[in-house]
């Protein structure tokens, strides 16, 4: 089979195609075929020797956390899961050095997920890292909910910062679903379109409109923030959420992160740091049972007319897709396997 490596963290000219052996499957393990792999900035900072790593020995690397495709085998003990499944993965080089940048991966059953019906390998290999992130931003607050479904935010109002990101994107589509009222912040024009095309009900230009004051305008305080660039948007960030309310980091951004103690007491904030890896058996699972729910109910899309313009790589191309992330190419960044 045909995989993409590398033996040691740097540019993205380490990555290289090697052929190497199908790998067997063992007990309590599936071994999928893969048609699509997604590529997350996580991808990129892993690959560079930065940020989260596989955290293994091995000679050699398989980046790529997310992917989608067919079951291809099965090992003694899984039930469940047959071959010829259609199927999204999730955290497949988490502490493993076999991610999904290759014709095939083995992964424990747990990682391995039923692609509903009618739904593309596109919006599979694009789910695990940005949509999981999402669902445990949204389902942080002290109060809950755990988990979403249709109405699990009623009456909530959510403001996604970087709505026209993959993460944002995200959150934007699975708030919605779960009835949400839901405000994001973009940069320019063009990224303001694709806010909207996600669902979001408020688009604020946050370089050319007051931010808070077009949050005040809009009559609904943030019961929770999902925020990509905290430390620089903390001081907004305190000025406008809810009395109660969250504000869910999942990237701190660049710089120290100024808190403002005493108005975060004044208004009992909660302060929400987000790495979807660490979090908890009944929190991942929460998140991958909401997820595959609402891409059944077509609630979560890809494309730019779901806000989320995929850019596409061949495998020999590896190198070029990471590259696109690192020069923050807007929407989803997929690689195809042959």
């Amino acid at each position: 089979m045909r995989s993409v490596v590398f033996e040691k963290p740097g540019p993205a000219s380490v990555l290289h195609v090697i052929e190497r052996d199908v790998p067997p499957v063992g007990a309590g393990e599936v071994r999928v075929r893969v048609a699509v792999a997604g590529v997350n900035p996580t991808d990129v900072g892993a690959r560079a020797g930065r940020g989260t790593t596989d955290g293994t020995t091995a000679a050699v690397h398989v980046p790529g956390q997310d992917g989608a495709g067919v079951v291809d085998a099965v090992g003694e003990g899984v039930t469940g899961v047959a071959v010829g499944d259609r199927v999204w993965v999730w955290d497949a080089a988490w502490r493993r050095s076999e991610g999904t940048t290759q014709q095939y991966v083995v992964l424990p059953q747990r990682h391995v997920v039923a692609l509903p019906d009618g739904v593309s390998f596109d919006v599979g290999a694009a789910l695990g890292i940005p949509a999981l992130t999402a669902h445990r931003a949204l389902t942080s607050a002290a109060d809950g909910p755990r988990r979403l479904a249709p109405g699990a935010l009623a009456g909530r109002t959510v403001l996604v910062a970087g709505g026209a990101g993959a993460v944002g994107n995200a959150a934007i589509q699975l708030a919605k679903w779960a009835g949400a009222t839901v405000l994001t912040t973009v940069a320019g024009p063009a990224k303001a379109t694709l806010a909207r095309a996600a669902g979001a009900d408020v688009v604020i230009d946050y370089r050319a409109e007051d931010v808070v004051a077009r949050v005040r305008e809009s009559g609904r305080a943030p019961d929770v923030i999902v925020e990509v660039a905290a430390a620089h948007n903390m001081a907004l960030d305190v000025e406008v959420v809810a009395e109660q309310g969250t504000i869910a980091i999942y990237t701190p951004g660049s710089g120290p992160l100024p808190v403002p103690a005493a108005k975060c007491m004044v208004k009992s904030v909660q302060l929400q740091f987000i790495l979807t890896y660490v979090t908890t058996t009944e929190q991942k699972d929460a998140a991958v049972a909401a997820v595959t729910e609402a891409v059944a109910d077509k609630a979560l899309r890809v494309g730019a007319d779901a806000g989320l313009p995929l850019t596409r790589f061949p495998l020999a191309e590896a190198a070029a897709a990471h590259q696109a992330v690192e020069k923050h190419t807007v929407g989803k960044v997929l690689i195809d396997i042959p």
